[in-house]
């Protein structure tokens, strides 16, 4: 999903000349990010070094190495908070010993909206923007707050666009610290620290799901639609399964962020443990406080990030 990103944000910077061929580009990644930047980097004949997630598993490694990235993989570590921490600091040393790298700082330059313009102009296209709702997760904020941005901003419609942002309990991005899930945060759609590319204002509903809930949307969706995915997309399915219920009259259409090759042994193989999706429904808050595990939801009516208070 985020090669059209990373793709559109290094054409800028080199249309741009922030940066020229042959220069190395930086950044953190637990995974995907770190594919695309790759990716990116080879097209167009760029030097790529990433600083590694503990998640960045062998299989990607490998294909990092065939397209010319430098991975500096992080030592294990369960804490997310305490990873992203080591990673943004490992990144802080390289720059000082190496300052003509670029940084690309996916998680603060709205760089990364650019690549998001043309899927919206396909979304706007296959499915127009009348009575459209997008749903997807949240985190680094560049993809679904991209696809709203520019699918409200379409000549001669587009108002009636609503974003649905999923989030997993203890990210910051929405205030749910306080509340811990006894499996993980689900990295790709959270985070433990602030991001600056997130647009709060342009959400109008959250739904913070847990590891255990997202698991089941993983395994319903390859049993019931042959779509093998991650933990990101089994959240977006539930959630967007919930807003299609709630209002058949729109049409939902939601981000499938990621496939399910890293989650074999983590997710998959746990098929037998996975709650039927029929038999889960988010619990309806009002405010933060009323978050609870397995899956809640919340109408954001986008609101600021000063709402968090």
């Amino acid at each position: 999903m985020k090669a059209v990103s990373a793709l559109a944000a290094v054409r800028h910077l080199l249309d741009t000349r922030a940066v020229r061929p042959g220069d190395t580009l930086l950044d953190s990644s637990s995974g995907i990010y770190a594919y695309a930047l790759a990716l990116a980097c080879h097209r167009y004949g760029m030097r790529c070094h990433i600083v590694g997630s503990t998640t960045v598993d062998h299989a990607l490694a490998v294909q990092l190495a065939v397209l010319g990235a430098t991975l500096e993989r992080m030592e294990p570590c369960d804490d997310l908070k305490l990873d992203q921490k080591r990673r943004v600091e490992r990144i802080h040393e390289i720059l000082a010993a190496h300052p003509e790298y670029h940084w690309m700082r996916q998680y603060h330059d709205d760089v990364h909206y650019l690549g998001y313009r043309s899927v919206a102009d396909r979304i706007r296209e296959a499915v127009g923007t009348e009575r459209l709702t997008v749903v997807g997760g949240v985190g680094s904020g560049a993809s679904t707050g991209a696809l709203a941005r520019y699918l409200r901003e379409a000549p001669g419609g587009g108002a009636d666009v609503e974003l649905v942002g999923v989030q997993p309990y203890g990210s910051v991005t929405f205030g749910s610290a306080h509340v811990s899930d006894p499996e993980i945060i689900i990295a790709g759609i959270g985070s433990s620290i602030p991001f600056g590319n997130v647009s709060h204002e342009l959400y109008d509903t959250l739904h913070w799901i847990s590891f255990d809930a997202a698991l089941a949307g993983s395994v319903d969706l390859l049993r019931r639609h042959a779509v093998f995915a991650g933990l990101s997309t089994g959240a977006g399915y539930l959630a967007a399964r919930h807003e299609r219920d709630r209002a058949p009259g729109r049409t939902v259409l939601f981000v499938a962020a990621d496939t399910g090759h890293r989650y074999v042994d983590t997710v998959h193989a746990r098929h037998r443990e996975a709650a039927r999706i029929e038999d889960l429904a988010p619990r309806e808050v009002t405010d933060r406080t009323g978050l609870a595990l397995p899956w809640s939801r919340m109408r954001w009516n986008r609101a600021p990030a000063g709402a968090l208070g």
